[in-house]
C-alpha cells in the first residue's frame, strides 16, 4: 500500500497554461509529467475574472466549484450554468471554453484525464467514508474544510490537504464538512 499526505501549504501557485489565472496542482499521474504528459491531473484553480479556459486536446475535465457563487461555462458555444456548489460538472477539455463569474471569484477543483488513457469518478462526500482504491488504481481525497481525519493513520487534514492512496485502503476519512473523493481505476 502506498499512502501520501499532500499538504495544501506545499503547493506553489503556477500560472494557467493560457496565463489567465493561477492553479495549484494537487496530484498528477505519472508524477511530474507536466501539462502535456499526464494521464490524469487534479488541481485547484483561483478564478478571479471572466475569460477563456486553457485548451487540453484529448482531455476530459470535471469542474467542481468549491468556493464562490459559480460560473457560466460556455463549452463549444453551449451555456452550462455551474451555480450549485460542490456539484461535479463534466465537459470536454478540447472544446473552446469560456468562463463567466456569476458573483465574484471562485475556486474550482479540476480533474483532468486523457480520455484514451485514464478514467475518473468524482464524488463530494460528507461525514465518514472508507477510502477504497480500485484494484490497480488510485484514490485521492481532498478535504474542503479544516479538521478532517484519516482515522486509521491518525492523520489530520486541513482545508485543501489531500490523501493519495494506491493498493489497499488507507482507512476511514471522517470529515467535519465535505471532501472530494476521486477514484482512478487505471492508475
Amino acid at each position: 500500500m502506498t499512502v501520501r499526505v499532500l499538504r495544501a501549504a506545499d503547493r506553489p501557485p503556477k500560472p494557467w497554461r493560457n496565463g489567465g489565472g493561477l492553479t495549484r496542482e494537487i496530484a498528477a499521474f505519472p508524477e511530474g509529467a507536466g501539462a502535456d504528459g499526464f494521464d490524469w491531473r487534479v488541481s485547484l484553480a483561483d478564478v478571479t475574472a471572466d475569460g477563456p479556459f486553457s485548451s487540453f486536446p484529448g482531455v476530459d475535465r470535471t469542474l467542481t466549484v468549491v468556493e464562490g457563487a459559480g460560473m457560466d461555462l460556455v463549452v463549444g458555444g453551449e451555456h452550462h450554468i455551474v451555480d450549485e456548489p460542490l456539484w461535479p460538472h463534466d465537459f470536454p477539455g478540447d472544446l473552446p471554453t469560456d468562463g463567466f463569474l456569476l458573483g465574484g471569484p471562485v475556486v474550482n477543483l479540476n480533474v483532468m484525464r486523457r480520455r484514451d488513457r485514464a478514467r475518473a469518478e468524482t464524488a463530494v462526500v460528507c461525514g465518514t467514508v472508507r477510502l477504497l482504491p480500485p484494484p490497480g488504481g488510485t484514490v485521492l481525497a481532498v478535504s474542503l474544510d479544516d479538521g478532517a481525519v484519516l482515522e486509521d493513520a491518525d492523520i489530520r487534514l486541513e482545508r485543501y490537504d489531500a490523501v493519495l492512496a494506491a493498493g489497499e485502503s488507507p482507512g476511514v476519512l471522517r470529515t467535519m464538512g465535505q471532501a472530494v473523493v476521486i477514484t482512478f481505476p487505471d492508475g
